[in-house]
């Protein structure tokens, strides 16, 4: 009845409070930017009050600050849910994840959000230098790396 209904709107309103998603309640999903649609779709599955979170590249096709603002999020919700996402993006998420575990035909974990040259190169088996934002950039003479 209507107190099912309003207890239901009330989950979906703290869902979307939780992502920071105000006053979009009533819009059609099409008519959202895509971090307000790819905020709603982590609210939409908020609202089922998950122990664990996937996620499978959550900023793809967003701008690098919309981009942060998901990761910022996602950030806080590991507070309270186990959050586990895919990106290719290592150098950024490293910044808002607990732990990093590197894919490449092996699956390579760290216990650290700290990445070394050695477990990229581990992963993914070529020489790797991590270089610093606002940092010289090194060029990387030819090698032969290993095939995947």
């Amino acid at each position: 009845g209507s107190a099912r209904d309003a207890g239901a709107r009330a989950v979906v309103a703290r869902a979307l409070e939780q992502v920071e998603l105000h006053g979009v309640a009533d819009r059609q999903m099409g008519s959202l930017s895509g971090g307000q649609l790819q905020r709603a779709l982590i609210a939409r599955a908020l609202v089922a009050e998950p122990k664990l979170l996937l996620l499978d590249e959550p900023t793809a096709s967003l701008d690098t600050k919309i981009g942060r603002s998901v990761y910022e999020l996602l950030e806080e919700l590991a507070e309270n849910i186990t959050v586990v996402l895919v990106s290719h993006d290592i150098g950024v998420i490293s910044r808002h994840v607990q732990t990093i575990a590197c894919l490449n035909i092996q699956m390579h974990y760290h216990r650290s959000k700290n990445l070394t040259p050695e477990m990229v190169e581990a992963a993914y088996g070529c020489p790797v230098d991590l270089v610093a934002h606002g940092h010289p950039h090194r060029v990387l003479e030819h090698h032969d790396g290993a095939e995947p």
